[in-house]
């Protein structure tokens, strides 16, 4: 139940290798993948959590093994939070940047293609901020986390 299947290194490398694999996956999946959890989002992170447990445990099955893969799982996800919050061109590569979708009342069709924005979730964003019209828009940005702002004209 507590002998380790594997030298302790090994747990440590297949969490970072599988971590950092995942994490580049999900940064190219987009924002809008990781800003709105849908049931059919839900039932991704869960499949996906087993489609990597043989990555990361191998032959292992003791309490030990577990332990250390959830310590250095939570460890690397401090240290990239803690790079983040500290090295801007870090946030930019693992975050992304904020994206402008439209400005002065013209929307950028090709971007809201290319970032999977439906004509319907930018048109209920743009209700949720009482712009009826696309000409009410002064700015529209889609945030880091999958976000819509909407900024209204004024008068």
């Amino acid at each position: 139940m507590f002998e380790l299947a594997m030298p302790w290194w090994v747990f440590v490398l297949r969490a970072c290798v599988v971590y950092f694999v995942l994490l580049g996956m999900i940064r190219l999946s987009g924002k809008r993948s990781m800003g709105q959890f849908t049931p059919f989002d839900i039932l991704l992170v869960v499949l996906l959590g087993n489609a990597v447990q043989n990555a990361l445990l191998g032959e292992d099955t003791s309490v030990g093994g577990g332990m250390l893969l959830a310590a250095t799982l939570i460890a690397l996800n401090w240290t990239v939070g803690l790079t983040t919050a500290r090295l801007p061109r870090m946030e930019r590569l693992i975050e992304g940047a904020p994206v402008l979708l439209a400005r002065d009342g013209a929307v950028y069709r090709e971007v809201l293609r290319r970032e999977l924005i439906s004509k319907e979730d930018f048109e209920k964003a743009m209700r949720q901020e009482g712009c009826l019209e696309i000409e009410d828009i002064r700015l529209a940005v889609l945030e880091n986390n999958g976000h819509i702002t909407v900024v209204k004209r004024s008068g």
